[in-house]
């Protein structure tokens, strides 16, 4: 086989630069579904990752301390990495400003919360410019170049223009809005066409697809697409590309066996002994108003006002993990998710009962899974959402499968899971509300053949698939063709069959 390397491009680079508590600065592994999604299929593969470290001049480092520092991340995880240095004025513009005031609420159908500043557009694009050129730096024609998300829509076209021809992908972790939302976007226009120049463009459900086709059509009209599978043929402007659905999903024997360990089912134990007598609700989200949090706090604030059981027999587990609260809006939503706790905790909390128990933090993954494991009830109710990976991961470590799944039915993963889970409006609190009562009263036979039903369909869905039909259509190539030197991927089969 020819010489080839997988890259990956994200805004991003998946580990995190700090102090420890000495002072001296220290590298861990970076959170987020990105890396949940790439460390395990990435690692001794050969594989590149392009990304920013998160703070302006490469976080004031010195060259020889950031090359010692990026040598420790390679080696911690096993693939190599390259970082794109931005300045303040990029990461206010590009980041703060165009990725996450124009294009994150639109894309979620939040037109209103956008931000239309023009001066957002020009470094939007001098930014993917830079990644372009890091990639062009960084890989040869060899390589399959795959970019990440919403903040890198011109790469392929920045690549273009500086002539480097790559192999490229993209991939869209977030929705693709309808036609009516999207021409609200002043640069509308300029974004399609620079979409179109990637090789293979995919999207996480075939609504998206649909709704990206749909604006094509209306908005391009030399564009030609055919096929109706989840994979679309296309051709625009003497070039040919594919437009598939991929729905993303997880490492589900990582997350199934760390359920079994010894250190997680301590601390599930620990928690049901902290909590005893009662269902627990769990809440798992990023701080973000398309997370529906302080939505979800009032319909379960109606379901103990309508359904009195409820009363000192359950407790909701609302965590939020912190992000971007240095952005005054993510403040005032900090501040209004903390205001309705205490207006809830303070009308119905009883001695010995308290109805939220609120968690502000991150949790290191054999807490997540603790959480996941003792929690009779998940509560997933974004406003929308491009997949949702924390409803999957909650069905792989439910491990007696007598959990029940309450879900949003604009989460991208309400395609597959829909099936299984109690299906929500989260809009309708009343509704949300009578979910909530349904899950607590459901018999043990329905809550485990819904559970079985799940897992078995993310199991069989996983994150491994993922990434053979992406590169399957990409360069008619799976993982296998890069193998790892120390890593053994099972095949599907076998991975189904290790239930």
């Amino acid at each position: 086989m020819e010489s080839r390397n997988l890259v990956i491009v994200s805004n991003r680079l998946p580990i995190v630069i700090g102090h420890d508590p000495h002072g001296n600065w220290n590298v861990t592994p970076g959170s987020g579904g990105l890396v949940t999604a790439f460390s395990p299929v990435l690692r001794n593969r050969g594989g590149i990752w392009i990304g920013w470290l998160g703070g302006a001049g490469n976080n004031g480092l010195s060259e020889h301390e950031l090359e010692t520092l990026l040598a420790k991340g390679a080696a911690d995880s096993g693939y190599s990495l390259k970082p794109v240095d931005l300045s303040q004025e990029e990461i206010d513009l590009y980041y703060f400003g165009f990725s996450n005031e124009i294009i994150w609420p639109l894309f979620h159908d939040l037109p209103s919360r956008c931000n239309f500043a023009p001066d957002y557009w020009p470094v939007y694009q001098s930014v993917n410019c830079k990644f372009a050129k890091a990639i062009s730096e960084t890989t040869t024609e060899k390589d399959f170049v795959w970019v990440q998300d919403y903040h890198l829509m011109l790469v392929a076209q920045e690549l273009k223009k500086q002539n480097h021809e790559r192999k490229v992908g993209f991939f869209l972790h977030i929705p693709f809005p309808s036609l009516d939302i999207f021409l609200k976007l002043p640069w509308r226009f300029l974004i399609l066409q620079a979409l179109m120049e990637y090789d293979v463009l995919g999207f996480q459900t075939m609504r998206d697809r649909r709704n990206f086709i749909q604006c094509v059509r209306t908005l391009l009209p030399g564009a030609r697409i055919s096929g109706s599978g989840t994979v679309a043929d296309a051709s625009f402007q003497d070039r040919s590309l594919r437009i598939g659905a991929f729905p993303i999903g997880i490492d589900y024997q990582q997350f199934s066996k760390l359920a079994e360990t010894k250190e997680a089912s301590d601390e599930a134990w620990i928690i049901h002994a902290n909590l005893p007598k009662r269902k627990l609700i769990l809440g798992v989200d990023r701080l973000d108003y398309s997370k529906g949090i302080p939505r979800r706090l009032r319909a379960f604030e109606n379901a103990l006002e309508r359904y009195p059981e409820l009363r000192r027999n359950v407790t909701f587990i609302q965590v939020v993990v912190p992000s971007r609260t240095e952005v005054e809006e993510y403040r005032a939503l900090k501040q209004q998710i903390e205001r309705y706790v205490g207006e809830i905790n303070g009308r119905f909390t009883e001695t010995g009962w308290t109805p939220i128990l609120y968690i502000f933090r991150p949790l290191n993954r054999t807490e997540l899974v603790a959480y996941y494991r003792t929690c009779e009830i998940a509560l997933i109710t974004p406003l929308k959402d491009g997949m949702n990976l924390v409803a999957k991961e909650y069905c792989a470590s439910n491990l007696e499968e007598d959990g029940v799944l309450i879900l949003s039915e604009f989460a991208g993963a309400a395609a597959q899971l829909q099936h299984g889970a109690l299906m929500v409006n989260p809009f309708d609190v009343e509704g949300v509300a009578d979910a909530i009562h349904h899950a607590y009263h459901m018999p043990t036979e329905e809550r485990q053949a819904r559970m079985s039903r799940m897992r078995r369909s993310i199991q069989q869905h996983n994150i491994f698939r993922w990434v053979n039909n992406f590169l399957k259509v990409a360069i008619a190539k799976d993982l296998n063709d890069f193998p790892p030197a120390e890593y053994y991927l099972p095949s599907d089969t076998e991975q189904v069959s290790n239930s």
